[in-house]
């Protein structure tokens, strides 16, 4: 979970200070990619914010009215994250790109004075495209690095499966929104830098509009990925039988009733048996069997934190 919080702050920090520089590039170029790029990191700024409070209210303690915890309130901020990233960031930036395309217009040549120096308004937007990349990918790093032990850890075979299989929606969202906001200043750079040497605003609108609609496709898969969670997804098929495989062998173990196990939050697993016993076994016995049973299983898969077993006896 720490993994998780680094990750988060390195890209709040990231998306904080480069919203800024973008907004002042669109201030003095009126560039139709800047403005695209400026909702972008408002949003994804925001969307850090929903990450924090899903990992500090999912941190709460069990109670009465939530006897398994508040881990699902990390599947839910996630999941509100990508609507934003859609509704915001997507929606806005495809619409005000459409338009720009639609009455085409120059983009402003205005200049700033830096130390004594007249710059190019132009100039300014590549500075802060390119310092954008640069602070995208520091942030992608971290997030990066931290599915990679994921990936590790449950021997995945690359991060097609990780985006499938995990529960760190945390990570998988900040990693997610990293990669299209790298990609998204990229396409920014290229457009305005087109328009610039051909004198053509289309280049600049259509990247505007590239970006909004690259930013609706990634929300729609995240939040893809965020409903099979909040939905109640049970370990993967394979991790699963492993478990399965644990209790079916074990000595006295004549049947298996019943086997389901669901996450109830990141790295949060709970796992429901209904076991049938060979009959020459008393209850004290039983119960050894169960605990060792348990230990057992939660060795196997570390995310498994609880195991309930409902035995039956047969005669």
């Amino acid at each position: 979970m720490a993994g998780s919080k680094s990750v988060v702050y390195a890209a709040l920090f990231a998306n904080g200070a480069i919203t800024i520089l973008k907004f002042f590039g669109f201030l003095l170029t009126g560039s139709p990619a800047m403005l695209s790029e400026t909702y972008h990191s408002i949003s994804d700024t925001g969307n850090q914010v929903f990450l924090l409070i899903g990992i500090r209210y999912g941190e709460k303690k069990a109670s009465r009215a939530h006897p398994f915890g508040y881990g699902k309130a990390q599947f839910f901020y996630s999941f509100l994250v990508s609507v934003l990233l859609f509704g915001i960031a997507g929606w806005e930036s495809a619409r005000h790109g459409y338009d720009a395309i639609m009455n085409p217009h120059v983009p402003s040549t205005g200049t700033v004075t830096l130390l004594g120096a007249t710059i190019p308004g132009v100039w300014v937007n590549y500075g802060v495209l390119i310092g954008a990349i640069a602070f995208e990918s520091y942030a992608f790093k971290k997030a990066y690095t931290a599915m990679s032990l994921q990936i590790d850890e449950h021997g995945w075979s690359g991060f097609r499966e990780a985006f499938k299989k995990t529960s760190d929606v945390t990570t998988l969202t900040a990693l997610t929104e990293d990669t299209i906001a790298i990609g998204g200043a990229g396409i920014a750079l290229g457009g305005i830098y087109l328009t610039r040497v051909t004198g053509n605003p289309v280049y600049d609108a259509a990247a505007a509009l590239l970006i909004g609609l690259m930013l609706m496709g990634f929300a729609i898969a995240l939040a893809w990925e965020n409903k099979r969670l909040l939905l109640g997804e049970s370990l993967p098929a394979t991790e699963e039988q492993d478990l399965r495989d644990i209790v079916r062998d074990w000595e006295g173990v004549e049947k298996i009733e019943d086997f389901r196990t669901v996450y109830f939050g990141p790295e949060h697993v709970i796992l429901f048996a209904d076991i049938a016993f060979a009959g020459d076994y008393d209850t004290e016995e039983i119960d050894d069997i169960i605990t060792e049973m348990e230990a057992a299983l939660k060795k196997e898969e570390p995310d498994v934190t609880k195991v309930y077993i409902e035995p039956e006896v047969l005669n």
